[in-house]
């Protein structure tokens, strides 16, 4: 019979067996999540109750964190734990855990129609290797990673269609203990897309591309751009058009809502241009659109009641 073992040892040995068949910025992920979280809690015991883990589902919502980034810790958690249940070396009888509700909606920050139009005029009047990212964001949706990984060669001006292979980032590696520049595929299977170019793209991707001695479309350096360094860009380019500071990851949003939902576009195309895995995700951005839509009408309301009484006093 095997040996019961702590859950720092289990967790050494489901890292080794984990480590040959995901990616390497995804173990990176797991090991962070392992060493920030889960062994300072976990890391003696030789048996992990459901109370204990209901407590510090808990304790983490508490803390601040977002309800999706503990469903993650735990996920991880139970991954560990079953493997150790499966090799007789860890017991675990099934947990049924119960996640705080938000009782604030989460609202995602989209551009104002005014700061659109200011920002998409600046770049379609300067086209250049700089700002085509933050236009390829706007207008098609990408991630920011996406963005900077996208090659020339996957640009096809002849069908007029962009295809999402990669995805380009800086990762913390626990055991080094410094960051890595990735370049591995996009979040999800459904992220490896192809996504239309509108005519105002179309335009700027060919004078750029005339410009460009680079294999990137972003930037003019034989490596790719790195992310941290084009959300400082980002910035500073808000800044100049007088726009107040908001994330890269604000672009997505607005293509989601005011670019596509507002305009009629099907739920199930905008899901698979995002890449999301389904509509559920997508669900969020139409959920904004509807609040919008209610409180532009009340609005319109508000303004309409003041219209009929300033007629009903000059008829009076």
């Amino acid at each position: 019979m095997n040996k019961i073992k702590t859950f720092y040892e289990v967790s050494r040995i489901w890292s080794e067996a984990k480590r040959p068949i995901v990616k390497h910025s995804t173990m990176c992920a797991y090991l962070l999540t392992l060493h920030a979280h889960l062994l300072p809690r976990f890391g003696a015991m030789e048996t992990i109750t459901e109370n204990d883990v209901q407590l510090f589902v808990i304790d983490k919502c508490i803390s601040g964190l977002a309800k999706k980034t503990v469903k993650d810790m735990v996920a991880v958690l139970k991954s560990i734990v079953k493997y150790g249940n499966k090799h007789g070396i860890f017991q675990f009888n099934e947990w049924e855990i119960e996640y705080p509700t938000n009782t604030k909606s989460r609202s995602l920050p989209t551009l104002s129609l005014n700061h659109q139009r200011i920002l998409m005029r600046y770049l379609i009047e300067q086209p250049n290797a700089q700002n085509i990212g933050v236009m390829l964001a706007l207008c098609t949706g990408m991630r920011i990673g996406e963005v900077c990984a996208l090659k020339w060669e996957e640009v096809d001006f002849a069908q007029k269609t962009i295809t999402v292979k990669y995805s380009v980032g800086r990762i913390y590696n626990c055991e080094s203990k410094s960051t890595e520049k990735i370049h591995s595929s996009p979040k999800t299977q459904n992220s490896c897309r192809e996504i239309p170019i509108s005519k105002q793209l179309f335009q700027a991707l060919k004078t750029v591309r005339k410009q460009s001695k680079s294999p990137y479309v972003v930037g003019v350096s034989t490596q790719s751009k790195e992310p941290r360094s084009y959300r400082d860009y980002f910035n500073r380019l808000l800044k100049r058009l007088g726009i107040p500071h908001l994330v890269f990851h604000v672009a997505r949003h607005t293509f989601a809502t005011t670019v596509t939902l507002t305009e009629g576009v099907p739920l199930e195309s905008i899901s698979k241009m995002l890449g999301h895995t389904n509509t559920v995700t997508t669900q969020i951005y139409a959920k904004i659109v509807n609040e919008k839509l209610r409180k532009d009408a009340s609005e319109w309301n508000k303004k309409m009641v003041g219209i009929e009484d300033e007629f009903n006093l000059k008829n009076q």
